[in-house]
C-alpha cells in the first residue's frame, strides 16, 4: 500500500512495501541485520545513499548531497519474511511510482543495489577476496561481475563500452544517440557508467536500432561505484546495474568485460578513463593485445579531441596515438571501426584461448588497481614528471584527474575541499601548463559540472611555475 505526500524539503514522496524483482529472493539473517545497521560499521548508510540514487533515476543533478536535502526523511529497510524478503521504502521519491506501483526497472535496480552491497561486504568479511596482489584483485572483479550475472558465456564479443561526460551539450548528446543507433544496427550491446549525458545517449540510440533489427536479449549495462552513483543516478535504460567497491575496480570491470571502447566528449572523469586504458595498453606485457579505441564527437567537438590528442602526445609520447582513432561527425564510421576491431578481438581470444566474456589475458599492473584516496597530501605527492615509464606516468596522471572528480562530485571529496581548500597538483612545468590549459578548457566548455546554479569554483590548483631548488 502506498502513501503519497510532500517531503519536508518539497519533494513529492511515497511509502511502500515491495517485493523485489530481478533475481534476489533470499538473504541470510546476518545480511539483513547488516543492511539495517546504521552504525559506522553497518551497511545501512551505504544502502540508503545508493537506493536514493536509483529512485531518482533520470534526475539532472550532480551534487551528491542535494537529493538528501530534497528527501531528508527517505529511508529503506530490507525485511526478512518467511517466504523471502521485502523492501520497505519510506518517504521515497514519488517519481519512482506509477499509479501506486513502483516502476519495474527501478525495482530491478534496487535489487542490484542490495545484491552488490551485501555480496561485497560479505566476501570482504569472510576474506574471500585477496586484495593484496594483482591476481587477487582481478579475481574479486570477476566474482562481483559473475554474482551480478554480467558475464555471459557462449555469446560472441559484442559489448561496446561508451565513456564520456555527464555534462555535455545538446548537440553532443544527440550525436551519442546516433553512434549508439549505428552500433545497435550492427548487433552491438552497450555498457556505460550508467549516468546521464554520454552514458545515456548511446543506450537510447541502441534501443531503437535493436528494436528495428528485432535484436533479442539486449544488454544495457551500467557499471558504477558508491562514490559516483549518488552524483550520477542510473539512467532509466540501464537493465543490468553493478556497483563495484571503488573506482579502480569499476575501471577494471570496464576493460575486462568490454570488447571495444568509444570515447565521447567529457571532462575530468573521461580524461581519467582515457589515461587508465592507455596506461594499460602502453605496458610492455600488453603489446599485441587488440583493443579498439575510438574518440568521436560532432564537428563542434573537433577542437576538444585535438586538445586531448596534444595532451596525450606531450605526456605519453607521439607513439601513444597508435592506440586510438579520432573520428569526427561520422557515427556509421565509428560503428564500422568497432565492428572491425571487435572481430580482431574475437580472433585473438580464439587464438589465445581466452574467454569472450572476460579479458583474462590483459595485464593490469598493481599500481592501476590500488585504490587511490585523493587526500590533499596524496594529490601533492603525485610524481608527474617525464622520464618515467609511460604506463607509470599515465597512472599518476589518472590519479590527478580522479582527485578532481572527487573534489567535484563525490561527497567525501567535496567536504575535503570545503575544509582544506583546493588540491595542489605539482610536477614538470611543461606538463603542468598543458594540464592547466586542458582543465581551463573543461571549465570554459562547462564540462566540470552540470550547468545551473553558481559558477564553477575549481577544486584544484595547478602549480605551473618552476619550483625553487
Amino acid at each position: 500500500m502506498n502513501k503519497h505526500g510532500a517531503g519536508q524539503a518539497g519533494g513529492r514522496t511515497a511509502s511502500a512495501r515491495i517485493s523485489p524483482a530481478g533475481g534476489l529472493d533470499i538473504l541470510s539473517r546476518n545480511e539483513v541485520v547488516r543492511l539495517r545497521d546504521a552504525s559506522g560499521s553497518g551497511l545501512h548508510g551505504l544502502l540508503r545513499r545508493c537506493a536514493l540514487a536509483v529512485l531518482t533515476s533520470g534526475s539532472i543533478n550532480d551534487d551528491p548531497r542535494s537529493m538528501f536535502e530534497l528527501y531528508p526523511d527517505f529511508d529503506i529497510q530490507v525485511l526478512q519474511q518467511d517466504r523471502g524478503i521485502k523492501i520497505e521504502l519510506t518517504h521515497a521519491p514519488a517519481q519512482a511510482f506509477v499509479d501506486g506501483q513502483i516502476i519495474r526497472g527501478i525495482n530491478e535496480l534496487l535489487v542490484a543495489v542490495v545484491r552488490d552491497i551485501v555480496y561485497v561486504a560479505t566476501q570482504l568479511e569472510q576474506g574471500s577476496f585477496d586484495l593484496a596482489d594483482s591476481v587477487g584483485i582481478t579475481h574479486a572483479v570477476f566474482e562481483i561481475l559473475r554474482n551480478a550475472r554480467i558475464l555471459k558465456p557462449q555469446v560472441d564479443p559484442n559489448l561496446i563500452v561508451c565513456w564520456g561526460g555527464h555534462s555535455i551539450s545538446r548537440d553532443e548528446y544527440e550525436y551519442t544517440k546516433q553512434v549508439g543507433y549505428q552500433l545497435g544496427l550492427r548487433g552491438m550491446d552497450i555498457c556505460t557508467g550508467c549516468g546521464p549525458g554520454a552514458m545515456k545517449g548511446p543506450m537510447k540510440g541502441a534501443t531503437i536500432a535493436h528494436a528495428k533489427q528485432r535484436h533479442p536479449h539486449n544488454r544495457y549495462i551500467g557499471i558504477t561505484e558508491p562514490g559516483i552513483i549518488a552524483a550520477e543516478s542510473p539512467n532509466p535504460i540501464v537493465n543490468q546495474l553493478v556497483i563495484m567497491p571503488d573506482i579502480e575496480k569499476r575501471l577494471e570491470a570496464f576493460v575486462r568485460t568490454g570488447h571495444g571502447i568509444v570515447v565521447f566528449p567529457g571532462g575530468v572523469g573521461t580524461a581519467e578513463e582515457i589515461l587508465y586504458l592507455l596506461g594499460i595498453l602502453l605496458h610492455p606485457d600488453n603489446e599485441g593485445v587488440p583493443f579498439p579505441l575510438v574518440f568521436t564527437g560532432p564537428s563542434q567537438s573537433a577542437a576538444y579531441f585535438e586538445q586531448i590528442d596534444r595532451f596525450l602526445r606531450l605526456t605519453l609520447g607521439e607513439e601513444v596515438a597508435q592506440y586510438y582513432q579520432i573520428i569526427i561527425e561520422d557515427p556509421a564510421a565509428v560503428a564500422r571501426a568497432m565492428v572491425r576491431g571487435v572481430e580482431k578481438v574475437r580472433n585473438h581470444r580464439l587464438d589465445t584461448k581466452d574467454a569472450f566474456f572476460f579479458n583474462w589475458a590483459l595485464n593490469i599492473p598493481f599500481a592501476f588497481q590500488l585504490p587511490f584516496r585523493p587526500t590533499h597530501a596524496a594529490m601533492s605527492a603525485l610524481a608527474i614528471h617525464p622520464g618515467r615509464p609511460r604506463h607509470e606516468l599515465a597512472a599518476d596522471l589518472r590519479r590527478a584527474f580522479s582527485g578532481i572528480v572527487a573534489g567535484n562530485v563525490k561527497e567525501e571529496g567535496v567536504r575535503a575541499i570545503e575544509q582544506h581548500g583546493p588540491f595542489d597538483i605539482d610536477g614538470d612545468p611543461e606538463i603542468m601548463r598543458a594540464l592547466d590549459d586542458l582543465l581551463q578548457a573543461f571549465v570554459v566548455q562547462h564540462r566540470m559540472k552540470l550547468p545551473g546554479g553558481t559558477a564553477y569554483v575549481p577544486c584544484y590548483r595547478v602549480r605551473t611555475e618552476v619550483s625553487a631548488a
